[in-house]
């Protein structure tokens, strides 16, 4: 299947230009321009957030912007940050994350999108008062749930593991991925979140858990369980001592003349490459470098 290239909107929005973002359909005309070929949508304020656009006629309107710039939708990363996380007792009362999850969904079908993003929300250490076991448990059967929800509706769930989450380890990552056991969910693979995870061991409680092998050892480990990717650098450090630090390619120690390779070689059959510069400080500024950077890639898959 050709490869698309898209970049996550969030990157114009978060850290360093959460005081002054850049509008989503400023964002949306400006990557058209650069010859991408779709948005991943940051379904967050003051972006695409489903309560700033309640009605199916709104969404046409972002529909109508995102097809006039030529592109298409490559996922939609949904707002489960502002709810308890899937592991916590709250999340379990009154369906209460189901709920919200059927919320972002019927954006994400509105949006046209092909897949939705999930994370554990909590911290590295899990939820507060909640058993380790008792938290991986729940959470196993919310996205079992939900990936079954979203199936029905031709919409893959896909589970984003990164340092500042609960679950950062790669055993515990594999595990998930058993543990839930739905065809429709399956791992969001981030070339830097890899990194950092499977190399540096960063935020991993208790005992560090790296691979010899690295980041191809950890993609080995996840043959035929990766179902979105994406794509960006690492220069081993934590950005605020919380996630990692997306750098630029070039500015990171990641072999992406390995990488990619390895990633197309477990199995990912999935169209879109996504480019995710979250939390970089310029941003905008090397949103250009970061496709003529893929491109020779794409060519080659």
């Amino acid at each position: 299947m050709a490869k698309k290239l898209s970049i996550g909107t969030w990157a114009y929005a978060f850290g360093p230009y959460q005081d002054n973002p850049i509008p989503f359909d400023a964002v949306v005309r400006g990557v058209s321009k650069l010859g991408y070929d779709g948005v991943e949508v940051g379904g967050f304020k003051p972006h695409v957030h489903p309560d700033d656009y309640p009605m199916k006629a709104d969404r046409d309107l972002l529909c109508a912007l995102i097809k006039a710039n030529q592109l298409q939708v490559s996922g939609l990363a949904a707002d489960f940050w502002s709810a308890p996380g899937p592991g916590t007792d709250a999340a379990q009362e009154g369906d209460a994350y189901v709920k919200l999850f059927k919320k972002n969904l019927q954006l994400c079908v509105d949006l046209g999108s092909p897949a939705i993003r999930v994370d554990t929300v909590d911290g590295p250490d899990g939820p507060k008062g909640v058993d380790r076991k008792l938290a991986c448990k729940r959470i196993a059967s919310l996205w079992n749930e939900c990936a079954q929800i979203a199936e029905e509706v031709g919409i893959r769930l896909v589970w984003e593991f990164e340092p500042g989450f609960f679950l950062n380890k790669p055993s515990e990552v594999v595990k998930m991925v058993s543990d839930v056991d739905h065809p429709n969910f399956s791992v969001m693979l981030d070339t830097c979140h890899a990194h950092m995870c499977a190399v540096v061991g960063a935020r991993q409680p208790g005992k560090k858990e790296t691979l010899k092998g690295g980041v191809l050892e950890f993609v080995e480990k996840l043959k035929g369980k990766i179902g979105h990717l994406h794509l960006i650098d690492s220069d081993g450090t934590l950005h605020g001592d919380e996630t990692s630090t997306h750098a630029p390619f070039g500015k990171g120690v990641i072999d992406f003349d390995q990488v990619i390779p390895a990633i197309h070689e477990a199995g990912y059959v999935g169209q879109w490459w996504t480019v995710d510069l979250c939390f970089w400080p310029e941003a905008w500024d090397v949103t250009a470098d970061a496709k003529a950077f893929l491109s020779k890639y794409i060519d080659r898959f």
